[in-house]
């Protein structure tokens, strides 16, 4: 079978198109013909080593999220049925409760080979079947992604109606989150450095928009939007250098659930607003299958669908992570096989 794999040394310009025996899944396991991936920033990280220990070892195959076809299953497993097309989870151990280091430690596409191959064999618990309505390209968009946002808006944040809730940018995490956000009845405000991003986000269901650029301090500018209260949840995905701004906009109480650092990994802010203000900062790593079923339970009963920007051809990997990278998606980038 074909694979994409880091083959000799830590680089994406070291992903190499080669062949792999076709596994066979053994008891208790079944056997995917992978349909479609989807890219999220870590897989940019994972061929830079980014991850350390947690990266794994070469060769590695990369990219966590897909969906595939269960075409063969071994003796035992009950979960699926042949024809079934299903989710790989992207933390394979996390089935239910809170999170460990043992369970984290098993993501795909590092340290766990990812879905960048023609077939897969997985065990039974690390698969969740898909909505009927979503084709291929759009369910391989929510191991990652759609389940964080979850998290922090629904299994973390418990967001409910009028609850006003400030998503950073627009790409994958922060357009789940805003569309998981208006499921639950709340007031979503966006944040982009596009106008027209901006406007494609209201028409998505985002309330209000602030242009960042035109706008840097836009966490005075969240206050005067809700009254002087501040947001009551954000979904922060730049990091350094958007977490001063976004303890102006979260109000007294609020949590700030921290996803992304595209701007950087360390901290420079005020600690005292955080002190004082009684503010949750909070870390927020996918999910677990129990969120995940929940979460598909949801997309199914509203119909649901995920933006894609851009979908690339199997053979094109190369080039996903570098248009990634540029930020000028709205959405996932997906890989069709």
């Amino acid at each position: 079978m074909k694979v994409f794999q880091l083959q000799d040394d830590w680089s994406i310009d070291n992903l190499t198109l080669t062949e792999r025996p076709q596994p066979k899944p053994g008891p208790g396991q079944l056997l995917l013909q992978m349909k479609a991936a989807s890219m999220n920033y870590r897989d940019i990280l994972v061929p830079q080593r980014g991850y350390g220990a947690l990266t794994g070892t070469l060769p590695l195959i990369p990219v966590s999220d897909g969906v595939g076809e269960v075409i063969t299953i071994g003796e035992g497993v009950r979960r699926v049925v042949v024809g079934d097309h299903v989710c790989p989870l992207m933390i394979q151990s996390w089935i239910s409760g809170p999170p460990t280091m043992e369970r984290l430690s098993s993501t795909l596409g590092g340290p766990l080979d990812g879905v960048m191959a023609e077939y897969m064999v997985l065990n039974e618990q690390g698969v969740v079947k898909i909505p009927d309505h979503l084709s291929n390209e759009e369910a391989a968009t929510l191991p990652c992604a759609a389940l964080t946002a979850w998290s922090a808006i629904v299994t973390d944040g418990q967001v409910s109606a009028g609850d006003n809730v400030l998503v950073q940018g627009t790409g994958g995490v922060s357009l789940f989150a805003l569309q998981f956000a208006k499921l639950h009845g709340a007031h979503v405000i966006v944040t982009s450095s596009s106008d027209e991003k901006q406007q494609r986000a209201i028409n998505l269901g985002a309330d209000k928009g602030i242009n960042y650029l035109s706008t840097p301090e836009w966490g005075k500018e969240v206050k005067h939007m809700t009254g002087a209260n501040g947001v009551d949840l954000i979904i922060e995905v730049g990091g350094q250098k958007t977490l001063p701004q976004s303890l102006r906009a979260i109000r007294a109480g609020g949590t700030i659930y921290l996803i992304g650092v595209l701007s950087g990994l360390n901290m420079d802010v005020s600690l005292g607003q955080v002190v004082t203000r009684k503010v949750r900062l909070q870390g927020i790593s996918v999910g677990n299958r129990d969120g995940m079923e929940a979460m598909m339970r949801a997309i199914s009963q509203h119909s649901m669908k995920p933006v894609i920007d851009r979908t690339f051809a199997f053979e094109e990997l190369r080039e996903a992570p570098n248009y990634l990278a540029r930020s000028g998606h709205f959405g996932k980038v997906c890989i069709n096989y």
